[in-house]
């Protein structure tokens, strides 16, 4: 049941994401049930998950007011690693990005990959909008992966793959990643945890999703 509900919220939100980045708003609502669910996967703390959105707010504020409408700079934020992707139009500005978000409160490292060129049109940053919810499908499609264990962010057919992962969860997922239409280059981000570390963190997730269901008794 819950994998569906998984894939549910997926589509939603990358259906949401595209919607807002055609009109320019922000979605304000997105099914409660199933976003619950993919929280609860998440192996983050609940602190570091609120600390997360907080970075990402006060980043893209600072931004706003330091570069107004001249650049184009997304902040992701997993774990307290702040991941800049867009364009400014200057090296300058590029570092100054970086020194911005830096600066923010609880940001333990950022990961500037910001492009000194002209911003992005509306027809690319939708067609990464598309490209992001089709890797998240298939992490959700994926039964040897937690989908909520991994953020996924597109920038001009880059898609980046950040989450608290194994080794061996960290490998098949960017192989599953390069084999979706529209990614040009997987960058993996990932914070590489052991499997007794995974054991620690989240024990109902130690074995694959698929051996999980084989070894269950026939109903």
């Amino acid at each position: 049941m819950i994998r569906p509900l998984v894939r549910l919220a997926t589509l939603s939100l990358a259906c949401a994401s595209l919607v807002a980045a055609l009109s320019g708003c922000a979605p304000l609502i997105v099914g409660g049930a199933a976003v619950g669910t993919m929280v609860a996967v998440d192996r983050r703390t609940s602190g570091a998950q609120l600390e997360d959105e907080g970075i990402e707010l006060r980043a893209s504020s600072r931004l706003r007011d330091a570069m107004g409408e001249r650049s184009h700079v997304n902040v992701t934020s997993y774990n307290r690693q702040a991941l800049l992707t867009g364009e400014v139009p200057s090296e300058k500005d590029k570092q100054a990005a970086e020194q911005i978000v830096a600066r923010v409160e609880n940001v333990k490292s950022v990961v500037n990959d910001l492009a000194v060129m002209g911003s992005s049109t509306l027809p690319q940053r939708s067609s990464d909008t598309l490209v992001t919810g089709r890797v998240r499908a298939s992490l959700v499609d994926d039964k040897d992966l937690y989908s909520g264990a991994f953020r996924v962010v597109t920038e001009r057919g880059t898609t980046y793959l950040m989450g608290r992962v194994t080794q061996r969860e960290a490998d098949r997922a960017t192989a599953m990643t390069r084999t979706v239409g529209g990614v040009q280059r997987v960058v993996r981000l990932f914070e590489i945890i052991s499997e007794d570390e995974l054991r620690q963190i989240a024990p109902d997730q130690t074995r694959p999703a698929s051996a999980r269901s084989s070894a269950s008794p026939a109903s």
